[in-house]
C-alpha cells in the first residue's frame, strides 16, 4: 500500500509503499530518500502534526493506518550523537579546572606563587578523576537509547559544565584559600569516594540490563554489590550519588562555590528523576511502589 509523507506544515513531501509490518524506522531510510537533508536522526514522525513522537518500532498495522494515510514528519534540526555532547562537556571541566589549578599569574595577581595547599591538591585530583570516570564510562559502559541530539545542546551542557569549572576551581585554587579541619577534609574526601564507587556501580547495573544494540527496558534491581541497595528506595540512585560526591567535595573543601555547584545539580538530577520515576511507573506496572525519584523517603 501507499501513504504520503507531510511536513508538520501540511506540505507534501511525496508518497512511500509500505507494508502492514513496515516499522517507523524503516519508513525514516525512505523519508531520506524523498528528502536528503532529512536524515533519519532528524526525523519525528508522527499521526499528527502536533502529535507524539512514534516509536521505532511501531509498524504501519499496528498504528492502524491505511492505503491512502498520512504521517507527519518533523525536523529536528542539525543533530550531534550523545556520545560527542558527553565527551565535549566532561573533557571541558578537567581543562578549565586545571587552568586554575596552574595558578596563573594572570588571574591571581602577585599572590598566585603561594604555596597550593593539600586541600587544594585533593580537590584537584577529585574533580580531575570524576570528569575523566565520566569520559571512560561515556566510551565503554553507557549504551544509549537514542544516537544523536539536537545540536544546541551541545553548546546549552558545555556552557553549563564548563562555566561551573571556573566559578568552583577560581574558589578552591586562590591562594587566600582556607583549609577545613582535619576531621572535615577526611569525612568529606570519604563520602566523595564512596560516593563515586556508587555512582559507577549503578551505570555497571544500568549497562547489564540493557543488551547490546537493543532500546530493550527492564525494572532496574539491586544485585550483589551492596552499593545497588540503593535502589530498594529510588528510581535514580545514580543521580544520588552524584548529588552526594558533590556535597562531600563541597564539604571537603568547605567551598560555597562547589556547593552552589552541588544544589543545581541536585535541582536539574530531580527533574530528570522525577520524569524518569513517572515513566517507570508508567511503563511496568508491577514497579516497586515504595520508591521515590532520587531522595528516600522524600523525593
Amino acid at each position: 500500500m501507499e501513504i504520503e509523507i507531510l511536513d508538520v506544515k501540511n506540505r507534501s513531501l511525496g508518497k512511500c509503499r509500505v507494508q502492514g509490518d513496515t516499522t517507523v524506522k524503516a519508513l525514516k531510510n525512505d523519508v531520506e530518500k524523498l528528502k536528503p537533508a532529512l536524515t533519519i536522526h532528524r526525523q519525528s514522525i508522527r499521526l499528527e502534526p502536533r502529535g507524539k513522537t512514534l516509536k521505532d518500532s511501531d509498524t504501519v498495522q499496528s498504528l492502524g493506518i491505511s492505503s491512502g494515510g498520512k504521517l507527519y514528519v518533523k525536523d529536528l534540526g542539525p543533530q550531534i550523537s550523545w556520545k560527542g555532547v558527553f565527551l565535549a562537556e566532561y573533557a571541558g571541566p578537567i581543562a578549565v579546572y586545571m587552568l586554575f589549578y596552574q595558578r596563573p599569574s594572570l588571574i591571581y595577581g602577585a599572590a598566585a606563587s603561594n604555596p597550593i595547599s593539600f586541600t587544594a591538591n585533593v580537590a584537584a585530583i577529585c574533580w580531575a578523576g570524576h570528569y575523566a570516570k565520566r569520559i571512560l564510562e561515556t566510551l565503554f559502559v553507557h549504551r544509549f537509547s537514542h544516537a544523536t541530539m539536537p545540536l544546541r545542546n551541545l553548546f546549552k551542557n558545555c556552557s553549563y559544565y564548563w562555566a561551573f569549572a571556573a566559578y568552583v576551581a577560581y574558589h578552591v585554587n586562590h591562594p587566600l584559600f582556607t583549609e577545613p579541619s582535619t576531621p572535615v577534609f577526611y569525612a568529606g574526601l570519604a563520602g566523595f569516594l564512596i560516593s563515586e564507587l556508587g555512582n559507577f556501580s549503578i551505570h555497571m547495573l544500568l549497562r547489564n540490563l540493557r543488551p547490546a544494540g537493543s532500546t530493550v527496558r527492564k525494572i532496574p534491581v539491586p544485585d550483589a554489590n551492596p552499593l545497588t541497595q540503593l535502589f530498594n528506595f529510588v528510581s535514580c540512585p545514580n543521580y544520588t550519588y552524584e548529588f552526594f560526591s558533590w556535597l562531600s567535595f563541597s564539604l571537603m573543601t568547605t567551598c560555597i562555590p562547589s556547593l552552589v555547584f552541588a544544589a543545581a545539580g541536585m535541582y536539574q538530577m530531580t527533574v530528570w528523576a522525577i520524569g524518569k520515576h513517572k515513566n517507570y511507573k508508567k511503563e511496568f506496572k508491577d514497579y516497586p511502589k515504595g520508591r521515590k525519584a532520587i531522595l528516600p523517603f522524600a523525593i
